[in-house]
């Protein structure tokens, strides 16, 4: 496995340029899918991760070729710079997948938390702006809901996450307009027809639990593809939430990194077919 950060010129118009990650797994594919990650943080941590990321060397592990977009130090995690930023990533990689995979290579974008916010807003404005580029969106456990008022989210506490979370959301949405924005809060878009089909996991021990489930479904109900897992409580799915991923041993957040790695790869035989 490789990880390092470098700077992708994206173009005059991009300043600057995103960095990103590049992680590279044992080839599994003769066209390996391209994922465009972007890391969770609650919308807070604004410094690059000198630290590999868990779920990044979980989809690598799976044969796919992984960058990790630093949108985060890049947009100070504001919306909509913050989304915008990892839409430019996305919009270099589709035409640059020679570059890192094949031309037939799929794209999908991924995110765990508030990086699974963001992916799922880019995932609706590549439905509006770069019709049938994006192949899938993997969503794990996204910080999708401000309003907080879920039965699951009452567990916040039990994780020391409800007073992180809520400060998250406030700095993210604190530009004008940005609660009742689409790309802002996915699941208040009152559209989501025609979306790439979707990965969402979460676990029954989590606090975005019911957010989560609520978004596939109405995914689902609007006619799109989704496969979603929950996975069982005490598995340690939330400790994404504090993760700094140095070398993980622990054999219980192996066990969830074995189910995420299951699904991604029935999720991309769905795609390929």
């Amino acid at each position: 496995m490789t990880a390092h950060w470098e700077n992708i010129e994206l173009g005059q118009s991009a300043k600057p340029p995103v960095p990103m990650r590049l992680y590279e797994g044992h080839p599994k594919y003769k066209v390996p899918p391209l994922v465009l990650y972007l890391r969770g943080g609650a919308f807070l941590d604004q410094d690059r991760d000198p630290c590999e990321r868990a779920v990044a060397k979980a989809l690598a592990d799976m044969g796919a070729v992984v960058l990790e977009a630093d949108y985060s130090s890049v947009s100070l995690n504001v919306f909509p710079k913050a989304m915008e930023t990892a839409f430019t990533a996305l919009n270099c990689l589709s035409s640059r997948r020679r570059q890192f995979g094949s031309v037939k290579s799929l794209l999908i974008v991924a995110g765990d938390e508030a990086g699974g916010n963001v992916a799922a807003g880019v995932a609706l404005k590549a439905r509006d702006l770069m019709p049938g580029e994006l192949s899938g969106q993997v969503l794990l456990s996204p910080m999708i809901d401000p309003m907080m008022a879920t039965a699951s989210f009452r567990k916040a506490d039990e994780i020391g996450m409800r007073e992180r979370w809520s400060d998250g959301w406030s700095h993210y949405l604190r530009s004008a307009g940005g609660f009742q924005h689409p790309y802002a809060a996915p699941c208040l878009c009152s559209r989501l027809s025609g979306v790439a089909p979707a990965l969402i996991m979460t676990s029954e021990d989590d606090p975005l639990r019911d957010e989560t489930i609520g978004y596939a479904e109405r995914l689902a109900g609007a006619g799109v593809q989704v496969r979603y897992k929950i996975v069982p409580s005490g598995s340690g799915w939330t400790g994404i939430y504090q993760d700094k991923e140095k070398e993980d041993k622990d054999a219980s957040k192996q066990t969830w990194a074995s189910q995420l790695c299951r699904e991604f790869t029935g999720f991309v035989q769905d795609l390929s077919s």
